[in-house]
Order: structure tokens, then C-alpha cells, then sequence
């Protein structure tokens, strides 16, 4: 079996060996593969400390700001991150990677053993669409486009397209990167652009973009080796990626060239978000860099605790909301 890095975002829920996420995946999946039965998922429990969870994504159901991490919890906010409350219901207690939302009702989570959780209420209550307990094969990103089509992708690979809000999910082949006999590169981010097409960070420095909601993909060639973690579009059009050691990359002719961003940091990069002409980054051991030129420049400050930060949204104006491997923890003035 082979044994691949995978750290940030999925590893964030390892943080005891955050580069080594694939030795952790590996043995799980070994686990499973060897146990008699599939394992039962069991419900997220209600705490009272659900609050402190690491968070690992993070996104908006119309005015409201639903979270996901480790545990199965999910948090909920209805004040613009002034104060957040438990979900009702999650059905599953394994670490949720990422959420996306459709409209303010409609969203769809993702996470370890495969798992793919679809809510109708905002978030409140959630249901099982996909579970494979048989083996550990985590998915790390989702991405849904109308209440109808959506895409996650995960481990080695992992492809999944839905096109009836989640009643099915298909699994979808891609082709090899040059140079590789098979397409096993763990798929770690999506974002979308305002023309509805669809890109994967991924590891080996390889980005992905589909032009058909994630059914078929190419490789953009990115002249980077190292892994991608998490990616945005920008409303110009702008792509920007960044991963491993303070890489970031960023294209401006819808992923034909790419060039280094200046980012003085060599702290990893875990997640952007966006707001009129700013671009902010986040990462591990505090990082926050802004960026006022379309990801051409950042400046970098840490956070005096060195807090590693898991993900980002706007906030109200004039600041960021901003999450970590202890919950939500700030919203930094802009």
C-alpha cells in the first residue's frame, strides 16, 4: 500500500503528525479492510465544550455560518459569528473535512469513511447520503453548484458527481498526470469560478479543472512539486493556490501559466477567503496574510498565540472571521 503525505485541512484532525496523514489514513484503512463487519457510525454527541472542536471548513447558508471539524460537530451561527450553537443532528462522530452550501437551506458535508451528510434546514438537522466504512477512504473537499449538482473529492483520487442533489452519487475516473501511470494524486481542495467550472489543489502541485461539474477533468500545469492545499477564484477570474512551506501560486488566464505569489512566510497554507479587493490567507502557527493586489503580494502577520488557523470567511465589514484547531476564535478587524 502506499503511504503518502497529506497534511493541513484532513491532517489538521492529527495534529500530532500533521505532514503524516497518509501513514494515519493508511492504517485505517488497513483496519477496516481486515474487520469483519463494517464499523456503525454512532451521532455526533452534544457538548457543552462543542465550541472548542477543531474546525476544519467553514461556509455561509444565506445569512447564517455553519462550521464542520472534528467529532461530527457541527456549529451554527445566526449573529455573524457572535455567538455559535451545536447542530441538532449529525448522524456520524468521524471528523467532517469541508461543507458547502446551495442556498441558505440546502448543504452538503464531507469527511472520513467517505462520508457525504446533506441537511434541508440551514445545517440544523443532517442525514446520510454516502457512507463507506468498508474502507477509510476520506474525502477532503465539496463543492455544489445548485441544489441539484455537486462534486467531492478525496483520497487517491477520489471523485464523486451528483446531478439529483445527492439521491446518487457516481464515481468518476480521471486520467493519469503526465509522467504517472495512474491517477492516485490525493485530491485536497475545490473552488469554483464565477463561470461555474470547477478546480481541485491537489498534491504533486497539480491543480484539476473540470468544465462539466466535476464529470471530466484536466491537468493545469502549475511547475510546483509540492502538495496544494486549498485555492480560490477571484471575481476577475484569478486563480490563486496554496499549500505546503508558504507556497502560493496564481494564474490569470484560467489556469493556462501560473507564477509564484510573494508571501514571506514559510508557514503552510491552509485556506483563503475573499472580500471586494482584499484576498486573505490563513495557515498553520498563526498565519494571516492580505492581499490587496489579486494574490500578487500578501503581508504577513502572526497571531501572538501562533494559533494554526483552519479556515476563513468574510465577516462583517471590516473584518474576518477565522477558525482553528480550537473552534472559532476571532473576528480580526480588516
Amino acid at each position: 500500500m502506499r503511504i503518502s503525505t497529506r497534511a493541513a485541512i484532513a491532517a489538521l484532525s492529527a495534529l500530532t503528525a500533521l505532514t503524516l496523514y497518509g501513514v494515519c489514513g493508511a492504517a485505517a484503512f488497513a483496519a477496516a479492510a481486515d474487520a469483519p463487519k463494517p464499523l456503525q457510525p454512532t451521532p455526533a454527541a452534544a457538548s457543552t465544550i462543542a465550541g472548542q472542536a477543531m474546525v476544519l471548513g467553514a461556509a455561509r447558508a444565506g445569512s447564517r455560518i455553519v462550521s464542520v471539524g472534528d467529532q461530527g460537530i457541527v456549529m451554527l451561527s445566526d449573529d455573524q459569528g457572535k455567538t455559535f450553537r451545536q447542530a441538532r443532528s449529525v448522524p456520524v462522530s468521524s471528523t467532517l473535512t469541508a461543507v458547502s452550501f446551495a442556498d441558505a437551506k440546502h448543504g452538503w458535508a464531507v469527511g472520513h469513511w467517505g462520508a457525504i451528510l446533506a441537511t434541508a434546514d440551514g445545517g440544523e438537522t443532517w442525514q446520510i447520503q454516502r457512507l463507506a466504512t468498508a474502507q477509510d477512504r476520506p474525502l477532503f473537499a465539496v463543492q455544489f453548484f445548485d441544489a441539484e449538482h455537486g462534486v467531492a473529492v478525496g483520497l487517491w483520487s477520489l471523485i464523486l458527481t451528483t446531478d439529483d442533489g445527492g439521491k446518487t452519487w457516481a464515481e468518476q475516473k480521471v486520467a493519469p498526470p503526465a509522467g504517472s501511470t495512474k491517477a492516485d494524486a490525493n485530491l485536497l481542495g475545490l473552488f469554483a469560478d464565477a463561470k461555474g467550472r470547477v478546480y481541485a489543489s491537489a498534491e504533486r502541485g497539480l491543480v484539476l479543472r473540470s468544465d462539466d461539474r466535476g464529470h471530466s477533468w484536466e491537468y493545469l500545469a502549475t511547475g510546483y512539486k509540492g502538495s496544494f492545499w486549498s485555492g480560490i477564484a477571484l471575481p476577475d477570474g484569478t486563480l490563486v493556490v496554496g499549500g505546503q512551506r508558504g507556497t502560493v501560486y496564481r494564474s490569470a488566464d484560467d489556469g493556462k501559466t501560473w507564477a509564484p505569489a510573494a508571501l514571506d512566510s514559510k508557514n503552510s497554507v491552509t485556506g483563503f477567503a475573499a472580500a471586494g479587493s482584499e484576498l486573505l490567507l490563513v495557515g498553520l502557527e498563526g498565519l494571516r496574510a492580505l492581499s490587496k493586489d489579486d494574490g500578487q503580494h500578501f503581508s504577513v502577520t502572526l497571531r501572538p498565540d501562533r494559533e494554526s488557523l483552519t479556515a476563513a470567511l468574510p465577516g462583517a465589514p471590516g473584518a474576518w472571521l477565522l477558525w482553528s484547531r480550537r473552534g472559532f476564535i476571532a473576528d480580526v478587524p480588516r
